[in-house]
């Protein structure tokens, strides 16, 4: 079957065209992912190809980030180059969300800790586990990676916490970690852990506000749900 190329559509079909003509909201998530791509394979047009890759992730852009460099270059047509721009183009989209949450700004609720960390969750397929440093206004002083882990768990090592939480000046800390199988259920391990940081930052005085556990759409408060 002859490759069939953008060129030949109908203008109005084509999608930077179409991105001229109408607008970036009148292209689908197909149409956008062909213009990263600029073409398909022997049997397959640009949109035809972007339509299979995305169907593969259940037509969602969220699960479509999750994929590694490897795993889109097992389509036909898409070489390392193409999945770099694809890979690329979710990573710029995840730091413009960290961006929106960058300035300093008060935490007064669990809904606010969320709002600050959403971003470094999002698409994770992996675990992480990061800290919010606030001084004493509550306002964020700085966000930190802790450690990155695997499917099941990531070790969080609080000499590390407290560490970055001394050199910073902060007067109080939020945990958070990320669970990607969706689950909010705290482990026996997260409340385990909570606990002795707890304790331990009461022995400098140095307060753990929160420990909030991320999933791609929501979370769970350990200070909501009673559990610090």
């Amino acid at each position: 079957m002859n490759q069939i190329s953008i060129k030949s559509w109908a203008e109005d079909d084509r999608p930077r065209e179409k991105m001229i003509l109408k607008g970036r909201s009148a292209l689908s998530d197909a149409e956008l992912i062909a213009i990263l791509i600029g073409s398909g394979s022997r049997e397959l047009s640009a949109v035809q190809l972007s339509k299979l890759i995305l169907a593969k992730a259940e037509n969602s852009l969220t699960n479509l980030s999750k994929f590694s460099l490897e795993q889109l270059m097992e389509f036909k047509g898409i070489g390392q180059a193409k999945a770099i721009s694809i890979f690329a183009s979710m990573e710029i989209a995840r730091r413009r969300d960290s961006a929106k949450g960058s300035k300093k700004f008060k935490i007064t609720s669990s809904q606010d800790a969320y709002n600050s960390l959403r971003a470094e969750f999002f698409d994770l397929p992996h675990e992480e586990f990061y800290v919010l440093l606030l001084n004493r206004a509550n306002e964020v002083i700085s966000k930190q990676q802790i450690s990155r882990g695997g499917i099941s768990g990531t070790v969080s090592d609080g000499k590390i916490i407290f560490s970055y939480a001394l050199e910073k000046k902060a007067s109080a800390i939020i945990l958070a970690h990320n669970h990607p199988s969706g689950r909010l259920t705290p482990s026996d391990m997260d409340k385990r852990l909570t606990k002795e940081l707890i304790n331990f930052g009461k022995m400098i005085q140095l307060q753990i506000l929160d420990h909030l556990i991320f999933s791609d759409n929501n979370y769970l408060s350990f200070a909501d749900e009673g559990l610090m």
